[in-house]
């Protein structure tokens, strides 16, 4: 029995809320359960140095947790000097993820950067963050669009991402910080709405997985991504 009770392959409550903040292109506010992140997309009328001239805009993102989004505050990143090194490998993560749906010469020379801010932690903030960001990205090239900044639309297709794991020697979907925390194997998966695999992180906490499990993994996850994708869809519609 899983500690909330859902059947293995049942994903929490999963809401994408839009136009959440009011100064940035696009936004929306992702829940997962308890998981809650604001994601936020900017533009800028310039792209990075190292693209000037090629014609060809970016997307990127940032990644941060809140003191509070956690059971005891943690201190801000700002104050050791630097991002950890966790915080820098997520949102390289989420900018990879957004760049592999998005054609980045129909940008121009701009930079999108989206900032996923974790307002409270409950597992899946990473993959919580990729499903938000996508809805943010897609309103902030409407945005464009219908200010003639851009012609067509970016987006080539949807992604985005769930977390799978074997807790008690089983595998189930979209964990929880309390599966999370004491899961045998974690993995994360993220997936584009054609079914195409963008990136998979799994790591065995005690003991080997299996290559049976992690093809169930996977399993898993692409029903998990097809429901987060038609709630996409729903939203943006």
């Amino acid at each position: 029995m899983r500690p909330s009770k859902r059947a293995n392959d049942e994903l929490r409550n999963v809401t994408l809320e839009r136009a959440v903040a009011r100064y940035a292109e696009g936004s929306c506010l992702v829940t997962f359960g308890q998981t809650k992140v604001l994601c936020t997309a900017s533009l800028e009328e310039r792209g990075p140095p190292w693209l000037r001239g090629s014609g060809k805009g970016w997307v990127t993102a940032e990644y941060s947790m809140l003191p509070r989004a956690t059971h005891e505050r943690t201190r801000r990143e700002v104050n050791s000097g630097k991002p950890s090194g966790r915080t820098q490998e997520i949102q390289r993560l989420i900018g990879r993820s957004l760049r592999a749906v998005t054609n980045l010469p129909a940008i121009g020379e701009r930079q999108i950067t989206v900032d996923c801010d974790v307002i409270q932690a409950d597992g899946g903030t990473r993959t919580a963050a990729i499903t938000g960001a996508w809805v943010a990205l897609h309103d902030c090239f409407a945005w464009m669009r219908s200010r003639s900044i851009i012609s067509v639309d970016p987006l080539r297709e949807h992604v985005a991402a769930i977390s799978c794991g074997i807790y008690k020697g089983v595998p189930v979907l979209d964990l929880e910080y309390a599966e999370d925390s004491a899961a045998e194997t974690d993995a994360n998966f993220v997936m584009t709405g054609s079914g195409g695999i963008v990136e998979v992180q799994g790591t065995a906490e005690g003991k080997p997985f299996s290559e049976a499990e992690l093809i169930e993994l996977l399993r898993l996850a692409r029903g998990g991504v097809e429901q987060l994708v038609a709630l996409q869809k729903k939203t943006v519609a």
